[in-house]
């Protein structure tokens, strides 16, 4: 904690406050002291709440798995992408729920209390940084950060009306972080409103030179939209976004259609999963649940020839996406099919929804090109995202575009999701 008496201790003494009584069931305990963070800095006042996947020193890192919580240590180090934030002048207040082994994108862990979503209470938060983006749509913390592999920042993002941002591949460092599946995984975050994000941003990643000419729609990712409520938000979303980025013109993909990509996401993900988690699945019954257990099991009947196979495509597909995209072209398209799913669906129908809004995140995940979500649309009184992606490298500048969007927006008193 900081010195008694100063403002950040306040506000650090009330966050706790919130954190110990956690409403929305964002946080998990991991036995750890409180962090010392740095007196100044652009993050100064700020409190900085961390998935559980991240190592915090002196804490445990729980990986949503109770097994795991067991047999882990306190972190002898922090992961650097969250010391960063502590060095900028960010608090952290403790760490955050995550799907089990965050391999899911509901936010529904059997062995915790499912987080609450602030912006739609009676719907899923979405995973697997389910905790994080509950504890920054409630205002429990000012930041907190999430990790994307299949879709963990943009599908919770979209889902409780927050900024979301899956970064170029590789662009943060991910030392001190448990792995799901390394040539997919990345480092993220959630904030309180998009010009922390960008704050969050200008600390972590470089500058972008990114200048765009073109917009372009996938119409295979729009045929994706859930129903014509979800259409008819999307095609108000749209045009915010042509008032700022100019006329869209419609483009496609011909090395793999939608239900190719899908495939060669789940099975080379599911593959990487297994390599890096099967031998201690294997090693005792570690209670995984529904929907966990039957992906890791999938991913250890993934062969070395399906791979090869799949590892091929995903590069072809990258190739294509990137000639289309060029160094000036900017897609538009919809984050997820629409609003979060009720909470109180049957575990069947959430499964159905996650597997087709897999369909839709999976793009940014086999290429490593980011993707930016925005909270301008909603559907049944509940947050829907909109998507932007660029060229690898054009994060920060996806980010600018974003502000302006939502500026428009906001002038328009067409925002009700923005925090």
């Amino acid at each position: 904690m900081n010195n008694p008496g100063s403002p950040v201790h306040y506000l650090e003494t009330m966050a706790m406050t919130l954190v110990l009584s956690d409403p929305f069931n964002a946080f998990v305990d991991s036995d750890g002291p409180a962090i010392p963070a740095a007196t100044d800095g652009p993050l100064a006042g700020c409190l900085l709440a961390v998935k559980d996947i991240f190592d915090v020193a002196g804490h445990r890192t729980g990986c949503g798995n109770p097994h795991k919580r067991e047999e882990s240590g306190q972190a002898a180090n922090t992961a650097p992408a969250v010391q960063a934030l502590l060095d900028a002048g960010a608090a952290f207040i403790g760490k955050t729920q995550t799907d089990e082994l965050a391999f899911s994108l509901t936010g529904d862990n059997a062995h915790y209390p499912r987080p609450v979503n602030p912006a739609a209470p009676e719907r899923v938060t979405g995973g697997s940084s389910s905790g994080s983006a509950a504890a920054v749509a409630a205002g429990l913390a000012d930041i907190a950060t999430g990790s994307d592999t299949g879709g963990s920042i943009r599908a919770p993002a979209s889902y409780c009306g927050l900024v979301g941002l899956r970064i170029t591949h590789g662009g943060i460092s991910l030392e001190g972080t448990m792995p799901l599946a390394p040539s997919f995984d990345t480092f993220g975050w959630f904030a309180r409103d998009i010009e922390l994000y960008t704050t969050v941003a200008e600390l972590l990643l470089p500058p972008s030179q990114f200048s765009p000419a073109r917009l372009l729609r996938l119409p295979e990712q729009e045929a994706m939209l859930a129903g014509t409520a979800e259409q008819n938000a999307y095609a108000d979303a749209l045009q915010l976004v042509q008032e700022t980025a100019g006329g869209a013109v419609e483009a496609g993909l011909e090395t793999l259609d939608i239900e190719a990509r899908y495939w060669c996401l789940r099975k080379l993900q599911a593959h990487e999963a297994w390599q890096n988690h099967g031998a201690w699945i294997s090693a005792a019954d570690r209670d995984l649940g529904p929907g966990v257990k039957e992906r890791f099991a999938f991913g250890s009947t993934i062969d070395d020839e399906t791979v090869a196979a799949e590892t091929a495509k995903r590069a072809a597909l990258s190739a294509e996406l990137g000639d289309l995209i060029g160094d000036d072209g900017l897609v538009v398209m919809p984050t997820v099919p629409g609003a979060a799913p009720l909470a109180a669906a049957s575990f069947d129908d959430i499964q159905d929804y996650r597997e087709r809004a897999i369909r839709l995140l999976c793009l940014s995940g086999l290429t490593g090109f980011p993707q930016l979500t925005l909270p301008v649309a909603s559907v049944e009184c509940a947050p829907f995202g909109i998507s932007l992606m660029g060229p690898k490298g054009s994060d920060r500048a996806l980010l600018s575009i974003g502000r302006q969007i939502i500026n428009s927006a906001s002038r328009n008193g067409k925002d009700p999701w923005t925090r």
